[in-house]
Order: C-alpha cells, then sequence, then structure tokens
C-alpha cells in the first residue's frame, strides 16, 4: 500500500539546511520513492501554519520508506537537516 510522508518544516540554520537539500537527492533516488512537492510558500487557505517549508513524497510501501529512513546514507545527511531546521514528519496510509 503506498504510503505519504507529509514534512513541515521551520528553518532554523539555513546553511545547514542547504548541506541537507544539495545531498538530499542522490540519496533519495536510490529508494523508490517520490516527491511529489517541495513547496516553501504553499497557500494557507484555513488555520494558522507557522512553517518555512512543506515536503511531501510518496513510497511504495512503508517498509520502502524505512529502508530510505534508516539507511546509513540517509541517517548520515539527516543530522545536517535536523540542525537546520524543525521539522514535523507525519507518515499517511494511502487508500486501498
Amino acid at each position: 500500500m503506498t504510503v505519504y510522508v507529509i514534512v513541515q518544516l521551520k528553518m532554523t540554520d539555513r546553511p545547514a539546511y542547504d548541506r541537507y537539500q544539495a545531498r538530499f537527492f542522490d540519496v533519495f533516488k536510490k529508494f523508490q520513492g517520490r516527491l511529489l512537492s517541495a513547496d516553501e510558500g504553499p497557500a494557507v487557505l484555513e488555520g494558522v501554519w507557522d512553517r518555512d517549508k512543506l515536503v511531501l513524497m510518496s513510497f511504495p510501501d512503508e517498509a520502502a520508506f524505512r529502508a530510505f529512513a534508516d539507511s546509513p546514507e540517509y541517517l548520515e545527511i539527516s543530522r545536517d537537516r535536523k540542525a537546520g531546521a524543525d521539522g514535523i514528519v507525519l507518515l499517511a496510509k494511502g487508500l486501498g
């Protein structure tokens, strides 16, 4: 079952986040994921949103996502993501 990863980021150290972003695709492309959106200016249609960036990804299933998220390559670059932004990361199951 397809899973979606929704990430909401509040930048705290842009140079650190930029280092992460520069290395992200080299790791991501190995794990069957699809980047659906990476928007630093999403339209807020309802409520209050205090974040700077929204990222939406999909993976064929939760195992594929976990393989990506737990890989040594991602764990290495994620240090810069965590240093560069406070994140809310959600995993949502697709329908069917």
